[in-house]
């Protein structure tokens, strides 16, 4: 996720500071994982740096001295250059479960006592299972808002999506572990 984009989208929402962009990130992308403060304002300062934002002004309201932020013409051209890519398919499979089956079926097929690729996949299918029940009461939750239910979705296809990979790799361990063997 393109953090600099992401706080354009948001300040194309309407100018802000600092602790107000991280607030909208946190309530329109609930299941990614949160901004750091740091993060932010290290974005925005580069943001005006390169002259797709700038400072509107500042204000106290009786705490600290807060920066407010807005998008330049520069910045809403970005953004909207960065909506219109399609975004490609990953190319190659880069995830910690496969990688984590591919070495226990390895470690199995060399003898390894404590490699069990069915057993690790059972718990994995749990975790899994555990997860998609937690994201389920959180989008069905009462109130719950678009984002919350958009985010929920879309994890919950990508969880559904590694339980079906889970469920095939668990039919074929057999020959994977005989394949490797022989190897």
């Amino acid at each position: 996720m393109s953090t600099r984009h992401v706080l354009l989208g948001l300040l194309a929402g309407g100018p802000g500071h600092g602790y107000d962009l991280k607030r909208r990130h946190d309530e329109r992308f609930p299941q990614a994982r949160p901004l750091a403060y740091g993060q932010v304002y290290t974005t925005l300062q580069r943001l005006v740096r390169d002259g797709l934002a700038e400072i509107e002004g500042t204000e106290s309201e009786g705490g600290p001295e807060r920066t407010r932020y807005r998008a330049t013409a520069e910045g809403s051209a970005e953004l909207s250059a960065w909506i219109g890519e399609i975004a490609p398919p990953a190319p190659h499979v880069a995830n910690e479960i496969f990688a984590k089956v591919v070495v226990t079926i390895l470690a199995a097929a060399a003898g390894h006592d404590q490699a069990d690729p069915a057993a690790y996949l059972n718990a994995q299918r749990n975790a899994h299972k555990k997860r998609m029940r937690e994201l389920t009461a959180v989008k069905t939750a009462p109130g719950a808002d678009l984002a919350t239910v958009l985010s929920a979705d879309y994890a919950l296809a990508h969880l559904d999506a590694d339980l079906r990979w889970m469920t095939t790799t668990t039919a074929r361990l057999q020959s994977l572990t005989k394949e490797v063997g022989s190897a």
